[in-house]
């Protein structure tokens, strides 16, 4: 508060002043009034010094009233109206004092609200606190329940705390600042002595920063001066500190809340891709769902699927060679190279059953052919690594059919599983296991062949009709050698018009005609195992004689 002026206060137009000037003149008062320099302010210079009263407001001394005894009511008066002067300026100030923390606080709060993040508030309140009092450093601290401890996210001003020590020294802090309490100290002995404040500091002011009873940690402002801190400079250091508490909890609240949502997000996004190699997603979304939370018991959806079957050939006496590590081993590295194929051209594997894999294809049955084929071309180059590790060769058999299924949920409330329900099924399997009996690598139904409207983009023969086991009705099959090696693929393809034309004579029942055509395709391709059987089998008949009722259908006893 700026210092009280007589001179203003006998100058002041107000009913006091007129009161105190007609005093003087009805009583004709012999006094003159001066400031405490001497310096005249009212009256005649020329009187006498004989009483000189003093004019006095709290005990500070703004001047005399010189003349006669009559003096001293005139130096009351003034004193009287001195002090009230000094009143109504003590208590503009305290609302000018009230009005700037009010906005002060207010700006704050703005600043608060703009800031989600725990660091940006630490900092923001920091500077709000430097900036709304005079201080030449500031700190930050909070402590972390979690990890048990400190944590400084802001600094401000010169840099007289060590981070370090701040954080090393928990238990000193707990004394100041991280107790609940607020205050001003002067004393540093112990703060120098653990080296967390630099020796020029003077004076502390911190502030606690609690949220409903707990201390979350502590607001601390340090200055040069041994006074440099007043009771309103810590009033409004509380009310930043307590403002700012409750801010960081918030944001650490939010934090909390998106790293707990986050969280649980990459946890179900691995559950989904764990879910997904168990049941595939293509499974899933056939059923109309996008993820497997969402499907239910009894969930079934009916489609035009192309079905495709493989088998290794020989497994049996191949495992016998392995232990159940290798056999474990080599099931795993075989299925590694097939299962991105299959995905590769649309289709999803939907079971692997040891040596053999179930896939599923949505689309056209090329995918599936194309699929198939470059399978079998993944086994050749598999097959070099073998050979290089001195092992032996592997082939597999691939069958395809296309038909409709029904793909859905089944079990009960407390054990489900997927599975597929359709003819079309069986009809792959039992197709796949006639790889083995017509010496192909690929053999798909008339069915799969119907569907597949770029035909020319594969290499393809007529196996005739077959009436598979358990089946009433025959169905046509297709050999596709589009996957062999490039010179057996020439050979095939230069005697296809031929080998065509023997099975033409096969279906129709002249095998004498048939028995010579496989026999010319033999002459010029003599690793034609397809036509090789078809000649064995012709001969067979002409020795044992034809069937009754031919109709061109080979009946399958077996599986």
């Amino acid at each position: 508060m700026s210092k009280l002026s007589l001179k203003n206060i006998i100058g002041k137009k107000n009913e006091a002043s007129s009161l105190l000037l007609s005093l003087m003149q009805q009583t004709l008062s012999p006094v003159r009034i001066e400031d405490t320099d001497g310096k005249l302010l009212l009256g005649n210079s020329g009187l006498s010094n004989d009483y000189s009263y003093p004019i006095k407001v709290d005990d500070e001394l703004l001047g005399y009233v010189k003349g006669d005894e009559k003096g001293m009511i005139i130096a009351a008066i003034l004193s009287h109206l001195s002090q009230k002067e000094a009143e109504k300026k003590k208590l503009g100030n305290e609302v000018l004092n009230l009005y700037q923390e009010i906005n002060v606080i207010f700006n704050f709060s703005e600043k608060l609200a703009e800031t989600i993040e725990p660091e940006a508030i630490a900092r923001v309140t920091l500077d709000q606190a430097m900036h709304s009092i005079a201080a030449h450093s500031g700190v930050l601290v909070l402590w972390d329940d979690e990890k048990k401890e400190l944590q400084v996210p802001a600094f401000f001003g010169e840099s007289l705390f060590n981070e370090d020590k701040l954080k090393s020294n928990p238990g000193l802090l707990l004394k100041i600042g991280l107790s609940g309490q607020s205050e001003i100290i002067n004393d540093l002995t112990l703060l120098k002595e653990k080296e967390i404040i630099a020796n020029e500091v003077h004076s502390l002011l911190y502030a606690s920063m609690k949220v409903k009873h707990r201390i979350m940690g502590a607001l601390i402002l340090a200055g040069f001066e041994a006074e440099q801190f007043s009771a309103a400079n810590l009033k409004l250091l509380v009310t930043l500190a307590l403002q700012s508490s409750a801010a960081i909890e918030s944001a650490m609240l939010y934090e909390k809340n998106i790293r707990e949502a986050r969280e649980k997000e990459e946890a179900m996004r691995r559950i989904y891709e764990v879910t997904g190699k168990f049941v595939p997603h293509e499974f899933i979304r056939s059923l109309g769902h996008k993820v497997i939370t969402d499907v239910k018991l009894g969930d079934n959806a009916q489609k035009i699927v192309t079905v495709l079957f493989s088998d290794i050939r020989g497994y049996t006496t191949l495992s016998e060679q392995m232990t159940p590590e290798e056999n474990f081993a080599f099931v795993c590295s075989f299925n590694e190279q097939i299962g991105p194929i299959i995905r590769k051209h649309n289709g999803f594997v939907n079971q692997y059953l040891g040596d053999s894999i179930m896939a599923i294809f949505t689309g056209n049955a090329a995918d599936a052919l194309a699929a198939a084929v470059e399978m079998q071309k993944e086994v050749q180059e598999f097959n070099k690594l073998r050979q290089q590790q001195d092992q032996s060769p592997i082939q597999i058999g691939i069958g395809m059919h296309t038909g409709s299924l029904i793909m859905g949920l089944t079990g009960d409330k407390n054990r489900m599983d997927a599975c597929t329900i359709s003819d079309t099924v069986n009809t792959a399997s039992r197709i796949e296991s006639l790889t083995k009996h017509y010496k192909a690598n690929i053999i798909l139904s008339e069915a799969s062949l119907e569907q597949i409207q770029q035909k020319e983009n594969f290499h393809l023969r007529n196996l005739g009709s077959v009436q598979l086991k358990g089946k009433h009705k025959s169905i046509k099959i297709h050999e596709c050698f589009s996957d062999h090696l490039k010179s057996d693929l020439q050979k095939k393809s230069d005697t296809l018009i031929l080998f065509n034309g023997a099975v033409f004579h096969y279906l129709a029942g002249s095998f004498n005609l048939a028995n010579i055509a496989f026999e010319q395709v033999l002459t010029e391709n003599p690793g034609d195992r397809t036509a090789k059987f078809f000649f064995n089998h012709t001969k067979q008949i002409i020795e044992t004689g034809v069937p009754q009722n031919w109709d061109g259908v080979m009946e399958m006893m077996e599986k």
